[in-house]
């Protein structure tokens, strides 16, 4: 037996710490030299760099996990994080990185799915983002300009603060990072009266490859298309947007109303006459649909599903029961199903606090909270039959626990053009689905379960979803769809995810970052390459 068999594992763990450690901290002394020379000698930025020896490392990392899978003993951990305070710390972080050949890894609010923002198999560095958090509202010019580090909720708050009759149409989530989720397309319940987060960017500041701080004018069109659907962090650091705000009414009117198939028998046609009416409805409805497959109360030790509509309406409680009864009368909607209540309120609402609840909340990062989780897309453009639903419902609870999130398109979707920006899924589809599964506790057999019960699901789920090619959401990144190694076969490795993100505007964002970025430096599993024909 050798003498390396003979140590506890324990012990061997501790050694491997240690010599990574020790890793971190000779980066540390190299990076913090490079980087005190990139930044004003009165600027302290050795209070912002933490190596893996730092009494605060641990904490600072684990802040903005937002999937507790890759928050795992095993799971590689960066050498270096900087928490920039100054955009020169950004500067500097990518000059430095640079210099001493890390990985970057850009994070601003720690949500994307696969944890690529904060994990790497590379020697890398997180140039984390939360401090850059400014939120700067211009009601005149009925536009803000907010930090990549800023999260959602607070962007809504601070809108609240200077209007109550303007809005902005993003995620429902409050503690997304408004950097990462409007690089990456954003959207939530004003999605259908006004697209996307992406077609209200009116500028943008962005630090470069060489260091440089470049706005709409300077970066030129090509980049800032790019970067508005493209995922920025493939062509820069994203430091601020510039946002158009939109106006909405006074009064707004949510619901949620849920009927379980055991207990209600038209479910079936329920969900398909959703998937009728929800995408062409008015556009100041937005009908989010919830799929899951719960435990039988009627039927011990069986499962059955739940369909759950949860809506936003800009309009009063009364116009929407009159519309509903006329376009969805499966719902059986009645007024005493709704919440009339303000813009700032329903956003509270749709972020599962009580309705009452005070709008600062939306200010609470909710740090060190994550659950364990695995998330994937589709697209659906032809209605889902009966048949077709009833085969689902089946093979649903038969797995277990996965559901899907429908969140239907139309409306604005359909007005703009899928090479408007780098975010293709527009006219056509009906909507997008999310698959979802969650769980509590770190446990490997159980992730292995989850992980095979959603990639079933996927794959049930074939005949009735987009082809040539199965379109994804880049936002709900998922490695499953391809990977990139970044070896001589990077651009067709990267088409294979590329083209199911972006559609045919995957060659024009290829040009734009073998323009700005040629030798690769900003660089994930899923980014942009660079153009085959670079020499």
């Amino acid at each position: 037996m050798s003498n390396t068999r003979m140590f506890p594992l324990a012990i061997l763990l501790l050694l491997n710490i240690s010599v990574l450690s020790k890793a971190s901290d000779s980066v540390y002394n190299t990076f913090l030299q490079c980087l005190q020379n990139q930044t004003n000698p009165t600027d302290r930025v050795s209070n912002s760099v933490y190596s893996q020896s730092n009494s605060s490392y641990d904490s600072v990392l684990q802040a903005y996990i937002r999937n507790a899978r890759y928050n795992t003993s095993s799971t590689n951990k960066p050498l270096l994080i900087v928490t920039a305070s100054h955009v020169s710390h950004v500067q500097g972080t990518v000059l430095c990185s640079k210099k001493i050949n890390l990985q970057l890894k850009i994070r601003s609010g720690g949500h994307d799915y696969a944890g690529i923002s904060y994990v790497s198999e590379e020697p890398f560095v997180i140039l984390d983002m939360f401090q850059l958090q400014s939120v700067s509202v211009d009601v005149a010019d009925q536009s803000v300009w907010v930090g990549a580090g800023a999260t959602l909720g607070e962007l809504y708050y601070r809108i609240w603060e200077k209007s109550r009759v303007l809005g902005f149409p993003a995620g429902v989530c409050p503690t997304v990072g408004a950097g990462g989720h409007i690089s990456g397309g954003g959207y939530g319940n004003l999605l259908r009266k006004y697209g996307l987060a992406v077609d209200h960017v009116l500028d943008a500041q962005i630090v470069n490859v060489n260091g440089e701080i470049l706005d709409r004018k300077s970066m030129g069109e090509d980049l800032f298309w790019a970067i508005r659907g493209g995922g920025a962090a493939s062509f820069g650091v994203v430091l601020s947007y510039k946002l158009r705000l939109v106006p909405v009414p006074k009064t707004v009117t949510v619901f949620r109303v849920e009927r379980i198939l055991d207990q209600d028998p038209n479910v079936t046609d329920l969900v398909y006459q959703w998937q009728q009416v929800a995408p062409t409805t008015n556009d100041d409805l937005f009908m989010r649909m919830l799929i899951q497959p719960i435990s039988s109360r009627v039927k011990r030790g069986q499962r059955t599903i739940r369909a759950t509509v949860i809506t936003e309406y800009l309009g009063n409680a009364d116009d929407l029961v009159s519309l509903l009864a006329k376009e969805f009368p499966l719902l059986g909607l009645k007024k005493e199903d709704c919440i009339q209540t303000s813009w700032i309120d329903s956003v509270v609402w749709w972020a599962n606090f009580d309705n009452g609840t005070n709008p600062n909340v939306l200010l609470d990062r909710n740090l060190n909270s994550a659950n364990f989780l695995i998330r994937k897309s589709d697209y659906v453009q032809t209605p889902i039959s009966k048949d077709g639903l009833e085969w689902l419902w089946k093979r649903m609870t038969e797995l277990g626990k996965t559901g899907f999130v429908f969140n239907p398109y139309g409306g604005k979707m359909n007005e703009i053009s899928a090479s408007e920006t780098p975010f293709p899924h527009r006219a056509g589809n009906l909507y997008k689905i999310q698959y979802s599964v969650n769980w509590d506790e770190a446990d490997i057999e159980l992730e292995k379960n989850y992980t095979t019960q959603i990639r079933r699901l996927f794959s049930y789920m074939t005949p009735f979803v987009s082809k040539n090619p199965r379109s994804a959401f880049l936002n709900y990144r998922d490695l499953d769809i391809g990977v990139n190694n970044f070896g001589k076969d990077s651009y067709e490795e990267g088409k294979v995810y590329g083209v199911k993100y972006f559609g045919d505007n995957f060659d024009r964002l290829v040009k734009v970052k073998t323009a700005v970025d040629p030798e690769n430096f900003f660089r994930n599993e899923q980014s942009i390459p660079t153009s085959p024909s670079k020499a």
